[in-house]
């Protein structure tokens, strides 16, 4: 899957946008027919100083991700963004716990709103006894269990970015995200977080409404 955020260049786009919202629009669907998949755009101007929009796409080769992101570039709107984020991860079998499947690998519907972040686990995490790691996880996965309306996408990118995971929660608002980070920060495994910054955070949105908006 990749992640890729964007910031319009003030004044460029035109004060008439429809045909910038019908070329992006031919443009995603030329993507479907490649076998790209758009899980969602998200609106997350305001929530950035240096953001207005990402998106979210997922394919089964890493090239395919690749020349949708090069194509999204030279079409009307692309060409007048500049790229301010972008990474890609990989899912994989989770390590502990096998039957936990990325909500968007399960094709569960998209959530209304997303919060998106990479994260790097501390040097000694890895060297821990494996009965240790599991039951960390174990308590971090039991702190998230009073929010099964928040589905997550935790993702692999050692060697893709640098980062070592990309992580996306989605929820139908984003007040059930805000509490459940919360709640996950008062863990053991909390103490093995290295970084996890930037987050990008928004709702999803369509197009014309996108458009619309920027400035």
């Amino acid at each position: 899957m990749m992640f890729t955020v964007f910031q319009v260049v003030p004044g460029v786009l035109p004060g008439v946008r429809a045909e910038v919202v019908e070329d992006a629009r031919a443009y995603f669907e030329g993507v479907a027919e490649s076998g790209v998949v758009l899980r969602g755009i998200y609106d997350v101007a305001g929530l950035r100083a240096d953001a207005d929009f990402m998106i979210w796409t997922h394919a089964d080769t890493v090239e395919g991700l690749q020349a949708a992101y090069s194509g999204f570039r030279r079409c009307r709107l692309g060409r007048a963004c500049t790229t301010v984020w972008s990474a890609a991860a990989l899912h994989r079998p989770a390590e502990f716990n096998r039957s936990h499947i990325a909500a968007y690998v399960a094709d569960e519907e998209p959530g209304q709103f997303v919060c998106v972040y990479p994260f790097n686990r501390s040097l000694e995490w890895y060297l821990l006894p494996d009965v240790e790691r599991r039951r960390q996880l174990a308590e971090h996965g039991r702190a998230a269990r009073a929010y099964p309306d928040v589905r997550a996408n935790t993702v692999s990118s050692f060697g893709l970015s640098d980062y070592e995971w990309i992580l996306a929660f989605e929820a139908p608002d984003p007040s059930r995200i805000v509490d459940m980070m919360r709640d996950l920060r008062a863990t053991d495994a909390r103490r093995h977080v290295r970084l996890e910054t930037p987050f990008f955070s928004g709702p999803r949105t369509g197009l014309d409404t996108l458009v619309a908006r920027l400035p």
